[in-house]
């Protein structure tokens, strides 16, 4: 990961060559180790409607509503996001293929979302992407450094957010997928479905994401079985 960050800075300074896909071929997926899902406590805080206080800037803001907006959108990374085109958009369904697998996605969009996207939909009607972070052709060096551009400054935001309320964890443009494939998991959804909806390459990498709360269900599930043994126990003797 280190290794894309330092290419590229080096590409937005003029000081590397941009190859496309350069990284294909190196892994830059998930430590099974790194926690990066926002807790209960934490979701409440990000999820509920900010304060019209002086310490909230609009750009917070709109990293927050992006954010979520990322996550009714089945964890959607902001790559993908960054390049829907308005073609991609069909009446309350958006499709398209994932940038980083190639696998195709339709994803329906609630009420709540499509607000959001309305509101920051893309109103330069000779531009074909359906949000305004990118103004050049898809493929050049120019978008891609576009691209970068717009997901530090989403970075940028979102961690001041996460300071301004006081999160326990970082946060990122990546925690909204994280945090939407654990959500899924608590709520019983199997693997494969998980997968499937965040158009991983293979249950895996969704299982790489998991890993690190699975340890807490089992101890969830333990308790779970206890607690009804010594209800039913003491019942019994009662």
């Amino acid at each position: 990961m280190y290794k894309r960050q330092v290419y590229n800075r080096a590409v937005d300074l003029h000081r590397a060559p941009y190859v496309p896909h350069l990284f294909r071929s190196v892994y830059t997926g998930t430590r099974a180790d790194h926690k990066r899902a926002l807790c209960d406590d934490d979701m409440k805080k990000v999820f509920c409607k900010l304060s019209q206080s002086s310490g909230v800037s609009p750009n917070m803001r709109r990293a927050q509503e992006l954010f979520i907006l990322m996550f009714s959108l089945r964890g959607i990374p902001f790559v993908d996001l960054t390049y829907l085109r308005k073609s991609d958009l069909r009446d309350n369904v958006i499709t398209y293929r994932r940038r980083k697998t190639g696998r195709p996605l339709s994803v329906t969009l609630t009420p709540e979302a499509m607000i959001l996207v309305k509101k920051y939909m893309n109103r330069d009607s000779s531009s074909p992407y359906l949000f305004p972070f990118l103004e050049s052709r898809e493929g050049t060096k120019e978008a891609y450094r576009e691209y970068q551009l717009a997901l530090r400054t989403f970075n940028r935001q979102l961690m001041l957010l996460g300071e301004l309320l006081g999160l326990g964890d970082r946060l990122s443009s990546y925690t909204a997928r994280h945090t939407w494939a654990t959500t899924a998991y608590y709520c019983e959804i199997h693997p494969g479905i998980i997968s499937e909806a965040m158009g991983h390459s293979s249950i895996t990498v969704t299982e790489t994401y998991l890993k690190p709360f699975r340890s807490k269900k089992i101890d969830e599930a333990n308790k779970q079985v206890l607690d009804f043994v010594k209800r039913s126990v003491i019942g019994l003797n009662a």
